[in-house]
């Protein structure tokens, strides 16, 4: 698996959000409520918008103190000492961080835009779309299936509930209804959620 800075990394490259500005002071990207709260002193995790919102991993403000969470679920470490070597584990709690956290959504949302906007006509063209974005290959015809079956669902679904779709796109930015983007999100999701996805080839 890469490291945790590169899953970062990776799932902005695929969503089209990625800054590529290089230097300049680190940067706060989203993260839950509440990992700052603390009786010492009044500092706040006040997440960055614009281009630095989107500022590669590398660029994460740590505190040794309160890291940046999503990265120690993927083993990130806490800089509290030298570290020549980054052990790498498998927890449930890391698959969990790319389907829930406020960060990796926002990411899935964008990569949603993406494929309506750059995908082509057919839903069928958009999943290959999608699927090359996040996996850099072709989905085979079995791949393409699941696929299919998971967006129809989920399209379904959300149309049968619109007030969900709404609840899952907060400012949505793409002219297409709320239940297909609400479903391409969670296909989106699904896509930078798969082991081939945060997996050096």
């Amino acid at each position: 698996r890469v490291e945790a800075e590169m899953i970062r990394d990776l799932a902005l490259a695929a969503s089209g959000l990625l800054s590529r500005k290089i230097g300049g002071p680190s940067v706060m990207p989203p993260q839950p409520e509440g990992i700052w709260r603390t009786p010492y002193n009044r500092e706040k995790w006040r997440a960055a918008t614009g281009e630095d919102r989107y500022r590669r991993g590398l660029y994460t403000f740590l505190r040794r103190t309160s890291p940046y969470p999503a990265m120690m679920a993927f083993d990130a470490t806490s800089r509290e000492y030298c570290t020549v070597r980054r052990v790498r584990t498998n927890t449930p709690l890391q698959s969990l961080t790319l389907l829930n956290d406020e960060a990796m959504l926002e990411m899935a949302r964008a990569l949603a835009d993406r494929v309506l906007v750059e995908g082509g006509s057919s839903t069928r063209e958009q999943l290959i779309h999608a699927f090359r974005l996040c996996l850099t290959r072709r989905p085979t015809e079995a791949e393409l299936e699941r696929l299919m079956a998971f967006y129809q669902q989920q399209e379904a679904h959300y149309r049968a509930h619109p007030e969900m779709a709404v609840r899952l796109l907060p400012g949505a930015s793409t002219k297409a209804p709320a239940s297909t983007k609400a479903a391409w999100t969670l296909v989106a999701n699904v896509l930078l959620n798969l082991d081939e996805a945060v997996t050096k080839q």
